[in-house]
């Protein structure tokens, strides 16, 4: 019996870890201690549903819904209108014309979550905020409930198998999260009947997108993400801003369904951050109709199971303005391996060869030997990402600390009661809030500029946040390992997502532009930025 609810245990004794004499001692009787004492909360939920065979009647009933209130008639509306304060004009006062929102009272949404501070974004817990409004409150909810229910409580087991399900993919297709991840002003309806529950596509916006991936980083697990919407968001997105028409009808919608795969192929075994100096060859054929595509991509995320490539080569002559961007089918020529990493297991890290692949003139993105384009666009949207994940996964290692320390005893008193272990929470909180602030920032400015505008503006500090959001993961990261003590050093049990999280810090510092390319780019950029628009010194 653990919290008043009654388990039958029979039949899964013999696969408990610990053994069947700790289940027999505890037979009959309240194990809530011994069990919150030596498990999380995922292990609950991953088998409440299969084992659960009642519950006390002592156990307090859950609270209804609150019922809202009725909507008030016509006249009553109406009424409550007439009867507001409406702005006049004073002779000789200069005031700020009132806006559309001017009637409308901003006030903060309910709390949401567990509570946790700082386990959450400040507006979850009741804090006001200029960015959200009831339809990202809505998606939230969603979102959570599906993770909660279907992918966290598994997620230990799909990292040991390194594969996700292919139907938690497709339900990331069926569910209409794909048609929203792809940094796009507008969501693409045209290419798929799916729809997001809680939000029609036409409120679709980027503080949604970041809702859907940040709730998604909650289960704590690089691979996982990487395995839903790694590959997807940075391959997909050139496709659709630079492909041509009859190459996106013919293949966006099944992408977008969750029926096809899609992957970015850009690193080499011999060019990481150097992308202008890639090798992979694609020569013209002499009618001109085909490119013949020969080289290798290395850690490319998803590629084992993807159906195509978007693919960084060789057209021309040296430098950036010798690269193209093509669509490479799996077909012919194309092999791929699976690569063992040291973290984000789940997420199909794959060498790609390309031998004399036939590839349509049809599937080149944009023009010919201005692919480098192509992709400076599309990193922006990738560093976004990955800050997102960071952010959250900093998150789950303080929350996870946080609940540890709360629970776990040492000289006679809770962790949370030793100073050193507050210090640690506190420096932890700080670095995740500032970084969250400024993403939040970033998103927004996003939302409101031009493509070429924020590709230009924004690169700089996206890349600048980025090297923050990498560094406040790996701090997170080891202070909870340190919290944890030797939990977090062996896989599985309470310590398991900070064992995981700790493996994938490199994932994310490295992928997308290292730290100290970030940090280089974001000084550089912001320099040539702040010339342009009249730098004094």
């Amino acid at each position: 019996m653990v919290d008043e609810d009654v388990y039958d245990l029979t039949k899964f004794q013999n696969e408990h870890p610990g053994g069947q004499k700790i289940l027999t001692r505890v037979a009959g009787k309240d194990a809530s201690k011994q069990f919150w004492k030596y498990h999380n909360e995922g292990i609950l939920k991953k088998y409440k549903g299969q084992l659960q065979v009642g519950s006390l009647d002592s156990k307090p009933k859950e609270a209804a819904p609150p019922t809202p209130p009725a909507t008030p008639p016509p006249e009553e509306k109406k009424a409550k209108t007439e009867n507001k304060v409406q702005p006049q004009a004073e002779s000789g006062v200069v005031a700020p014309a009132p806006t559309k929102n001017a009637e409308e009272e901003k006030e903060a949404m309910d709390p949401y979550g567990p509570m946790i501070p700082y386990s959450d974004p400040s507006w979850y817990h009741g804090y006001h905020s200029p960015y959200y409004n009831v339809t990202h409150a809505a998606l939230r909810d969603e979102v959570r409930k599906w993770v909660d229910e279907e992918i966290e409580p598994y997620v230990t087991e799909w990292d040991e198998a390194k594969r996700v399900p292919e139907d938690i993919y497709k339900k990331m297709g069926e569910r209409g999260y794909l048609g929203g991840l792809m940094g796009l002003h507008k969501y693409p309806e045209n290419y798929t009947q799916h729809r997001v529950r809680s939000v029609g596509p036409e409120q679709w916006d980027f503080f949604h997108e970041l809702i859907v991936t940040d709730e998604l980083s909650r289960a704590g697990s690089g691979g996982l993400v990487w395995n839903l919407i790694g590959g997807f968001g940075i391959g997909c997105p050139p496709l659709v801003k630079f492909g041509k028409k009859p190459l996106v009808d013919r293949i966006l919608p099944e992408i977008l369904n969750g029926n096809k795969r899609i992957c970015l192929a850009i690193t080499e075994p011999d060019a990481g951050s150097d992308v202008a100096n890639l090798t992979c060859e694609a020569k013209l054929t002499e009618d001109g109709k085909h490119y013949i595509v020969n080289g290798e991509k290395k850690w490319i995320t998803n590629g084992i199971w993807c159906d195509y490539f978007t693919t960084a080569v060789r057209t021309g002559g040296p430098g950036m303005n010798g690269v193209s961007a093509l669509l490479i089918e799996r077909g012919e020529g194309v092999s791929t391996r699976k690569m063992d990493c040291q973290g984000v297991w789940a997420s199909g890290t794959t060498y790609v060869t390309f031998e004399d692949v036939k590839v349509p003139v049809e599937n080149l993105l944009s023009k010919e030997n201005q692919g480098f384009k192509v992709l400076m666009t599309n990193f922006n949207h990738e560093r976004l990402g990955i800050i997102i994940q960071c952010i959250r996964f900093s998150r789950v290692c303080y929350e996870e600390s946080m609940r540890y320390a709360h629970k776990r005893r040492t000289f006679g008193k809770k962790l949370i009661e030793h100073p050193v272990i507050r210090l640690k929470l506190a420096h932890m909180a700080r670095q995740i809030e500032a970084s969250y602030n400024w993403l939040e920032n970033l998103t927004y400015q996003c939302s409101v500029m031009a493509e070429t505008e924020a590709m230009l503006k924004l690169g700089g500090a996206i890349a600048g946040l980025k090297a923050q959001a990498t560094t406040t993961f790996e701090f997170c990261a080891r202070e909870a390992s340190q919290i944890f003590g030797g939990l977090s050093y062996s896989r599985g049990g309470q310590g398991a997502k900070v064992e995981r999280l700790y493996r994938d810090v490199r994932a994310y510092a490295i992928p997308g532009g290292s730290e100290e390319i970030m940090l280089d780019l974001s000084i550089r950029q912001a320099l040539r930025v702040h010339k342009a628009l009249g730098m004094k010194l």
